[in-house]
Formats: C-alpha cells, sequence, structure tokens
C-alpha cells in the first residue's frame, strides 16, 4: 500500500534523537485510535521493529511505523515536529480532517 504519508527534516531529526537515546528501539510508532474530542485520536510510541503490516515511513536515519489500518486515516499527511511557546510535539498535518480539537491530537473524517 502506498503510504503517501511524509516525515519533516524537524519530525525526522527529534525522532532520530529519540529513538538513540532508548535502548532497543528502532522507530516511532504512530497509530490512530478512535476517542479523543474529535473521534479519533494519534497514538505515539516507541517500537523495536515493524510489525508485518506496517508501512515504514522514512526520513535519513529516522523511521515511522503507521499499521495498515491507521494509514486508511492518514494518508496523505505530513508528520511534523513543531517547538514553539506552547511547547515541543509532533503535528500531524492530515488532508483528511474535516475537523481537529485545539491541541492538535484529536480530528475527524
Amino acid at each position: 500500500m502506498d503510504a503517501n504519508v511524509t516525515l519533516s527534516d524537524a519530525a525526522a531529526k527529534r525522532i532520530a534523537e529519540i529513538v538513540s537515546a532508548e535502548n532497543g528501539k528502532q522507530a516511532l510508532r504512530v497509530s490512530v485510535e478512535g476517542g479523543g474530542c474529535s473521534g479519533f485520536s494519534y497514538k505515539f510510541d516507541l517500537a523495536d521493529a515493524p510489525q508485518d503490516d506496517d508501512v515504514v515511513v522514512a526520513n535519513g536515519n529516522a523511521k515511522v511505523l503507521i499499521d495498515s489500518l491507521s494509514l486508511v486515516y492518514m494518508a496523505g499527511s505530513e508528520i511534523d515536529f513543531v517547538d514553539n511557546l506552547l511547547g515541543q510535539s509532533f503535528q500531524i498535518k492530515n488532508p483528511n480532517a474535516v475537523a481537529s480539537c485545539g491541541c492538535g491530537t484529536s480530528f475527524s473524517v
């Protein structure tokens, strides 16, 4: 399946930093779960290896794993890392989302 999900340079740099500090971890796993104030929410975890149904999105040394079910909701998205006055966070710019919450961690389609 063609992910068409991209990883910004800022996100790739931060993922590489996080993974290198965690012994045995290889990638950041991003998944979509039901719930959150807008219907769906993103979940971020560190992973040691891809699962059979994962798509691997890479930028340099950084890898993101997305399972096939979550990929349906994330197609065409960009994973970014933002560092501003409100704090530091991974943000997903999802063209499929018709609404999202103020914190940027949940969305609806």
